[in-house]
């Protein structure tokens, strides 16, 4: 199956991103023309909801989803993949809306998926990968959470927190079927260490990551901490299952 004859959907979870919104929907249709876009919007005040509404209303490969609560990423991302699990999409691809993760670029896990990957994610910390506009200290909590959770939980994965992925709907299903309960930054951890798990194939490919210009990021130090304690956890029932997982390159 190649890249072009899949069906895929790319799901975008919102909270406050008017200004951004638009903007990264029209690139996302710009540069993979055959994807759908699906909107998930936690009832934001600033009339995020109305602006997607209105996208959707234009494009019939756009569609939203609105939820009457803010539950955190992991919610948002769960009811995005039942709903595209539903609707019989190949692949699912979780995006930022503030421009972080590149459209432009999301060729480049596609064709790994078309390649046989099950679940791939775009890495900045792989060779070719980078960020760009980053403080230092963003770069040090994001590799230092990256390298903390690899050793804790006996992983190859060198971006365990990136948030910019292509999974195919089987391996998904399949994570679903687990119960995740993780709704925060560690989310992605999560479903990044129980697709290893489950012997899914995970490959990293390189990304470029943009930091946000427009609206206020979502990282708070209570989301960190909740990160934080749930891999430690992790890790130490690990002890019990020494096994080592590894990335597929």
């Amino acid at each position: 199956m190649t890249v072009d004859d899949r069906h895929v959907i790319v799901i975008i979870p919102t909270y406050d991103e008017r200004e951004n919104l638009e903007r990264i929907v029209a690139r996302v249709t710009s540069s993979t023309p055959d994807a759908h876009v699906l909107v998930v919007d936690d009832a934001s005040p600033d009339g995020t909801g109305a602006i997607a509404d209105r996208l959707a209303a234009d494009d019939t490969r756009i569609h939203v989803l609105h939820r009457s609560v803010k539950d955190g990423l992991g919610g948002a991302y769960l009811a995005g993949f039942a709903w595209a699990l539903d609707r019989g999409y190949d692949v699912l691809v979780e995006m930022d809306a503030d421009g972080s993760h590149q459209p432009e670029q999301l060729h480049r896990l596609l064709r790994a998926s078309a390649d046989g990957a099950d679940f791939v994610i775009g890495s900045r910390w792989v060779p070719g990968g980078s960020v760009v506009n980053w403080p230092w200290h963003r770069v040090l909590l994001s590799r230092g959470g990256s390298l903390y959770s690899r050793i804790a939980l006996g992983v190859g994965v060198r971006d365990l927190t990136g948030g910019y992925r292509a999974i195919r709907a089987a391996t998904v299903e399949r994570l679903l079927a687990d119960g995740i309960q993780s709704a925060g930054y560690c989310f992605q951890v999560d479903l990044a260490w129980r697709a290893l798990r489950s012997g899914a194939v995970v490959t990293e490919v390189p990304i470029t990551f943009v930091e946000r210009e427009r609206g206020e990021s979502k990282m708070s130090g209570s989301i960190v901490v909740e990160a934080l304690l749930r891999v430690t956890g992790w890790g130490v029932t690990r002890v019990f299952r020494p096994q080592r997982l590894r990335a597929a390159r």
